[in-house]
């Protein structure tokens, strides 16, 4: 089915998504423990500026600031009656920045987890899942949203009643997940048991792919085990500016914009079509990536002493496509371009 988004991914083969919304939001005043979502309506200006940082970088796609919008999540903060709400205007706004963009730009609705553990290991059943996917998507998708963009995510119960949710509502989807333990989601699925899941689905996503994580080097690990697997839909490929490290109170990402610069070129040779960062990712990291984008040619598939030598160390030896189970890795020298 042709759409805003496979029209753009169609003519220009890659596609740049943005970077951090988190990161970007704390450096504009966000205090830990706020929901990033209340901005939407109690701090619209700074949430277009959020938006116009992807946009002024270079993104062809942008995520709207609806990660937590959803009525387990906004509970917390005793706004559980107000999930489409916020959900809409965080795509109006962002509907309001791609419409006057000097060129196409995707507007993403982000749709991140509940918080909740599904039946049978937690208590939130398929049902209720399925209900509360739904309510935000179709907040999204009155707001104006392009796509809805499923990110975050551990659990292929919880993915699959986002499926669900998202047709409901007829918006059409992208989906990742976040593999951060030994190359693992937190449940134990490993990339190539995504991609048959993926496949497998009723309400297929246009894309599917990774964020967030434990570095790029894992992340790219787990691209190389998308593709491995030769399945028929775009890969995205969403990773971390580095490791986050503790300075003076505050966590900084160790990414350099040369290093997410690479990573880029690295994900887009691996087999990713949609390439962004996720946390700590800023406006400079996306200026970087998007000229190396631009600037070279796509290569052959990188190998693992490549990214090892090239973006940094792997968290584990295993990225449990082998057969083998969690296994650390040994530490070494991390390596700066």
């Amino acid at each position: 089915m042709s759409n805003a988004f496979t029209d753009l991914l169609a003519e220009k083969g890659t596609l740049l998504a943005d970077g951090a919304t988190g990161t970007n939001l704390f450096n504009m005043g966000l205090m830990s423990g706020d929901a990033p979502e209340m901005w939407n309506t109690d701090e619209p200006t700074k949430i277009i500026k959020l938006y116009r940082f992807a946009v002024d970088s270079g993104s062809d796609l942008f995520l709207t600031n609806s990660f937590g919008a959803n009525a387990s999540r906004l509970k917390l903060h005793g706004a559980e009656k107000r999930v489409h709400e916020l959900s809409r205007v965080s795509a109006e706004l962002a509907r309001e920045v791609a419409d006057t963009a000097e060129r196409k730009v995707i507007v993403a609705g982000s749709v991140g987890p509940t918080g909740e553990i599904m039946e049978p290991v937690g208590t939130l059943t398929h049902s209720l899942a399925v209900e509360m996917f739904h309510e935000t998507a179709d907040g999204l998708k009155a707001g104006g949203a392009d796509i809805g963009w499923l990110e975050t995510i551990s659990a292929p119960e919880e993915y699959r009643a986002a499926a669900e949710g998202f047709a409901l509502a007829g918006l059409p989807w992208c989906g990742t997940m976040s593999f951060d333990t030994a190359g693992r989601t937190m449940m134990g699925l490993t990339s190539e048991g995504m991609v048959d899941m993926v496949h497998g689905l009723d309400n297929t996503p246009l894309a599917y792919g990774a964020n967030c994580g434990t570095g790029a080097s894992d992340l790219l690990r787990t691209v190389l085990g998308f593709a491995a697997k030769n399945g028929t839909l775009p890969i995205i490929s969403k990773g971390n500016a580095g490791i986050p490290k503790y300075v003076e109170g505050h966590i900084h990402y160790d990414g350099t914009p040369e290093l997410m610069a690479r990573y880029a070129t690295m994900a887009r040779d691996a087999g990713a079509s949609i390439i962004g960062g996720c946390c700590g990712t800023l406006p400079e990291h996306l200026v970087a990536m998007r000229e190396a984008l631009d600037s070279t040619e796509k290569g052959p598939a990188p190998t693992l002493e490549q990214i090892r030598e090239e973006i940094g160390d792997f968290s584990s030896e295993s990225d449990g496509t082998d057969g083998q189970g969690p296994v650390r890795a040994p530490r070494r020298g991390r390596r700066r371009g």
